[in-house]
C-alpha cells in the first residue's frame, strides 16, 4: 500500500471513529432531575422491595405518573410516552405481550417480570457497550414515583391520555 493510501485509510478510520462515537452518545443531554409533582396523596407502599406495581390501574397514580413522566422522561421517551419521535425505546411495549397470555397465573408472572425489569432499569439506568443510554434514577425518583410512572406508561389509551 502506498504512503498516500495509508494516510487516506488512517484519515477515514479516524473519521469513522468520530462518527461512531457521536452516534453512540447518550440519549440524554442533561443530568436527571426529580420532577416537581406532589405524590403525597399516593397510597403508602407496604412492601417497598415488592416486585409488582402496587398502583396498577389507580387513576390518581396514573395522573401523578403522567406529570412525572412528562417532566423527567419525555425528553428521551416522548411527551405522554409517544415514542414515535423520540430517540429512546417505546416504554408502552414493555408488557404489551402479557395481555395476550390467557392463563391468569402466567399472565401475573409476565406482568411481574415486566414490573421488575421496568423498576430495575429506571433505578440502575441502562449502559450498553460502556455507553450510558439512560441515567440511573435511584435516589432521584422515589419508589412511589417509579410505580406511578409505570402505571401511566402501561395505562390504556396510548399517547392520547
Amino acid at each position: 500500500m502506498s504512503r498516500a493510501r495509508r494516510h487516506h485509510a488512517r484519515r477515514l478510520s479516524a473519521i469513522g471513529l468520530l462518527l461512531a462515537s457521536a452516534l453512540m452518545a447518550p440519549a440524554h443531554a442533561t443530568p436527571p432531575l426529580a420532577p416537581d409533582v406532589d405524590s403525597s396523596a399516593l397510597p403508602a407502599i407496604a412492601d417497598r422491595e415488592g416486585e409488582t406495581n402496587p398502583y396498577r390501574n389507580d387513576p390518581h397514580a396514573i395522573t401523578v405518573g403522567r406529570a412525572a413522566f412528562n417532566q423527567s422522561c419525555a425528553v428521551c421517551h416522548g411527551i405522554d410516552a409517544d415514542a414515535s419521535r423520540s430517540p429512546a425505546p417505546d416504554l408502552r411495549r414493555i408488557s404489551r405481550s402479557c395481555g395476550r397470555v390467557p392463563e391468569p397465573d402466567l399472565k401475573h408472572r409476565c406482568q411481574t417480570d415486566a414490573d421488575v425489569y421496568f423498576r430495575s432499569t429506571v433505578e440502575k439506568g441502562k449502559i450498553k457497550l460502556g455507553v450510558e443510554h439512560m441515567p440511573p434514577w435511584e435516589g432521584i425518583l422515589s419508589t412511589e414515583l417509579i410505580w406511578a410512572i409505570r402505571s401511566f406508561v402501561e395505562a390504556p389509551g396510548g399517547s392520547s391520555r
